[in-house]
């Protein structure tokens, strides 16, 4: 096997620049195929770490008659907080949250929005709730960037909110913009007005009443409520491993279409190879090397492509990689409306389980395309492959 790797290295080397043009094409699909999903790991990690800081903690409750696609449930989904939870409420490792239908009216326009209390003093959420405390003649709120533009608000601006209390009579009041913060979550921003859980909770009504309860830990086990139903973390991230995978499923054709013209590339390297070396063959053969030795040889060879191609891909990929880590690639169209978690610049993340299969699948691959057209020389005569004639 040794001297098979020697003669295989030499052979490579000796064929120059049709060598070095197989090697630059299969190196560039090595570099592109981590780097793609480099980007869809990247995303992954980004939207679930956004929506963990910003929206869903570590797993939540919810009422059981809340549905978020479905607003007209948000009149009957809240009830009394479960007094199962008013220790870890009281110790902040859980927050209620009441969740209503509202209207604002900025510049004398109409806009439907989800009217959100939450606790000013919570930590769970990275959203700036500390602003609630703001001491003004309006009740102070905070809205996310999505919103802000949506409605073309501004930090300090003043506008006016409309709701229906539990009893189905209207009311209004003016409210302070106090903060606007960004998440990169469209259901934490758009058309979302936060304020303060009890001041909530007094214009609609309800007094220690919740729509959604939400935890830090995610460690222990979660009891089962009644009138609550439990969603763990990954039931809350299910739509982005979702469209992960559909985006994935997608780049396989890009992946296929690269290892597809690597690949023949390489098989008409080695029938070429094969056809216009059969004196060499015959000679292994005639110096004693079993035809399988030979087939080995030639497999070994075409396989070497793969080695250098990932030295190659090392030396100019690595640099590139790297960079793409530390500066992301941004999005060339605003993300904002996609719907879904996702920045305008995303960040790869590469791990190496990810380098590591892409090599052994590219290696692989290599080798298998370079045995097939190797298969001929075991039927190879050697006394016509001496003569540079195939059987």
């Amino acid at each position: 096997m040794k001297l098979a790797i020697k003669l295989a290295y030499r052979n490579l080397i000796g064929a120059g620049l049709r060598t070095w043009l197989n090697v630059l094409v299969l190196s560039f699909s090595f570099v592109i195929i981590i780097w793609l999903n480099g980007v869809m790991k990247g995303w992954d990690y980004q939207a679930k770490n956004d929506m963990t800081h910003y929206e869903i903690g570590a797993g939540q409750y919810w009422h059981q008659d809340y549905d978020p696609f479905d607003p007209f449930t948000l009149a009957e989904s809240h009830a009394p907080v479960p007094a199962a939870f008013k220790k870890e409420i009281d110790n902040g490792n859980m927050i209620a949250i009441l969740k209503v239908q509202g209207s604002i009216f900025p510049q004398g326009r109409m806009l439907p929005v989800v009217l959100r209390g939450i606790d000013p003093k919570q930590g769970i959420l990275k959203i700036p709730t500390h602003q609630l405390d703001t001491v003004t003649d309006a009740i102070p709120a905070i809205i996310g960037g999505m919103m802000a533009q949506s409605a073309k608000l501004k930090k300090g601006d003043r506008v006016i909110i409309r709701w229906r209390d539990d009893n189905g009579t209207f009311d209004a009041t003016e409210i302070l913009i106090s903060e606007i913060f960004s998440s990169n979550v469209p259901s934490a921003e758009a058309n979302q007005v936060y304020l303060s859980m009890k001041t909530l909770q007094d214009m609609m009504l309800l007094p220690e009443h919740a729509t959604i309860l939400t935890f830090a830990d995610a460690h222990e086990p979660r009891p089962d409520i009644s009138g609550w139903v439990h969603k763990p973390r990954h039931v809350l991230t299910k739509q982005v491993d979702d469209m992960i995978k559909t985006k994935t499923a997608g780049q396989s054709i890009m992946y296929g279409i690269l290892l597809l013209l690597a690949m023949l590339a390489i098989f008409d390297t080695q029938v070429l190879s094969i056809f216009r070396r059969q004196k060499e063959i015959g000679t292994y053969v005639a110096l004693g090397y079993t035809r399988k030795e030979v087939v080995m040889l030639f497999t070994v060879e075409g396989s070497m492509h793969a080695v250098l191609a990932a030295m190659a891909a090392t030396i100019y990929g690595l640099p590139f990689l790297l960079w793409q880590a530390k500066v992301g690639w941004t999005m060339p169209i605003d993300t904002s409306q996609f719907g879904m978690a996702i920045a305008q610049t995303l960040y790869p993340v590469y791990t190496v389980g990810l380098v590591l299969t892409t090599v052994l699948l590219v290696t692989l691959t290599t080798a298998v395309v370079s045995y097939l057209p190797s298969r001929k020389i075991a039927k190879m005569n050697p006394t016509e492959a001496l003569r540079g004639k195939l059987q």
